[in-house]
C-alpha cells in the first residue's frame, strides 16, 4: 500500500468516524427521549446504530490491511495474532493509535527516514 493510498484510505476512516459520532449522538437522542415504549424512538435507535457499523468495520479491515503492508516495529508476529484472534475490538483500537495515526501523521516510527524493522 503506497503512502497515497493509505492517506486515502485513512481520510475514509475519518470521515466514517464523524458518522460514527454522528450516529452515535442520535443513538443517545434516542435513548434518552425514549421512555419503556420501543415504538415512537426504536427507529431513530436503529439509525444511530446504522450510522456507526461502517466505521467499525471499516476500522477493523484497515488495521489488517496496515498490519500487513505497512507495520514497522519489532513484534510482527504478536499483531498479527493479536488483530486475527482478539474479537472485541480493544486491540484495535490500541493499533489505531500506536500505529494508524502515526503513520498518517509520518511520525514516531513512521517518520520519513526512520529506520524500521518493516513486515
Amino acid at each position: 500500500m503506497t503512502d497515497s493510498e493509505f492517506q486515502a484510505k485513512f481520510t475514509l476512516l475519518k470521515r466514517l468516524g464523524w458518522l460514527a459520532l454522528a450516529g452515535l449522538a442520535v443513538l443517545c437522542v434516542a435513548i434518552a427521549l425514549s421512555d419503556d415504549r420501543l415504538q415512537p424512538f426504536g427507529g431513530l435507535a436503529a439509525i444511530g446504530g446504522v450510522c456507526v457499523v461502517p466505521a467499525v468495520i471499516y476500522l477493523v479491515i484497515l488495521t489488517l490491511w496496515h498490519w500487513k503492508s505497512r507495520y514497522r516495529g519489532e513484534h510482527s508476529n504478536l499483531w498479527g495474532a493479536v488483530l486475527v484472534l482478539e474479537t472485541s475490538g480493544w486491540g484495535k483500537l490500541v493499533y489505531l493509535f500506536r500505529h494508524l495515526v502515526p503513520d498518517a501523521r509520518k511520525t514516531g516510527r513512521y517518520a520519513l527516514g526512520a529506520k524500521g524493522s518493516g513486515a
